[in-house]
């Protein structure tokens, strides 16, 4: 029987869509567990891939992030939204996708960027393949959970019985069209980086982002470096070498640098953990990062080691 609460919530944030595709294109169903909105603001296309249970984290609205991202840059948006870990995987959105094809929809724009994280990001290096010469921005993609090609990733065991094998199934095949695919993941995640290995390509960029765990687009979004991305990639200015002075910002950012001093204390490197601590504890508030800095520095001693000094500011 269907929570009441649940079921007026979820008929709330379905008006809510309504009246956003209503404002400048629209708001369509598709199948049970999909929906597409639309709005045409601009000549660059933002397609995104979220779920719905996710949007919340977004605004209380629970409009797609997309969407406003879309509007701060002047954009277009597709956002494409799912009810829970469907990996967009349905023949109703395959429909929707070979109708966009057929109605030259992509050609109405002067860029196009397909963007996703985990499931999203699959879906966005699947779908990509409707809008030839587009950019795809995909955070910890995976190409298929099709045992037959990925079996060593036993992750997501029961979404394998969804169906890899049919149209837009395998994603690192349907990126062949694109202009250019930026990859970011965690390397020293092996599922990760086995799924990243798979979409070698020469329009593929990896862009590593070691440390910062299984959450890579919270984490760049509390860095504040999503958004620019997102733009980066939209308008075809992002590089190798943007992406990295960007990502400095990591330094300063208290769960990179948690997982950064557990890689070193896991490897029994003092003198590297006694910086990371000395660096951390002026970037973050609280005592652990004092108090490994002390337990760092006296196994120094214990070694007939020390730090070097401060520099100068």
């Amino acid at each position: 029987m269907q929570d009441p609460k649940a079921e007026a919530d979820h008929s709330g944030w379905l008006g809510r869509m309504a009246r956003a595709g209503r404002e400048g294109g629209y708001f369509h169903p598709l199948g049970d567990r999909h929906w597409a909105l639309l709005r045409d603001e601009g000549p660059i296309l933002l397609v995104t891939f979220e779920r719905q249970e996710s949007l919340r984290d977004h605004g209380p609205d629970g409009l797609p992030a997309g969407l406003a991202l879309a509007m701060d840059e002047g954009w277009s948006s597709l956002s494409l939204v799912s009810l829970g870990e469907t990996w967009f995987r349905d023949s109703a959105l395959h429909g929707y996708f070979d109708r966009l094809v057929q109605d030259a929809f992509f050609e109405g724009f002067d860029r196009v960027l397909f963007y996703g994280a985990g499931m999203g990001a699959y879906a966005a290096c699947a779908y990509s393949v409707a809008a030839p010469e587009a950019t795809v921005l995909a955070v910890q993609p995976v190409a298929t959970l099709d045992p037959a090609r990925a079996g060593w990733d036993r992750r997501y065991l029961r979404q394998r019985r969804i169906g890899f094998a049919g149209r837009y199934g395998y994603a690192p095949d349907m990126t062949d069209g694109a202009a250019q695919v930026w990859l970011l993941h965690d390397p020293r995640d092996p599922m990760d980086a086995m799924h990243a290995a798979l979409f070698a390509r020469p329009q593929v960029q990896v862009l590593g982002c070691p440390y910062l765990g299984p959450g890579i687009d919270r984490a760049l979004d509390g860095m504040g470096l999503l958004a620019p991305l997102i733009h980066l990639a939209g308008t075809g200015t992002l590089t190798p070498a943007l992406f990295h002075h960007l990502y400095r910002q990591r330094r300063h950012h208290a769960p990179w640098l948690r997982r950064l001093m557990a890689a070193t204390d896991a490897a029994g490197r003092p003198f590297l953990s006694a910086l990371v601590a000395r660096h951390a504890m002026r970037e973050v508030p609280g005592g652990a990062f004092r108090r490994r800095l002390s337990e760092a520095e006296a196994e120094l001693a214990a070694l007939g080691r020390s730090l070097p000094a401060m520099p100068v500011p």
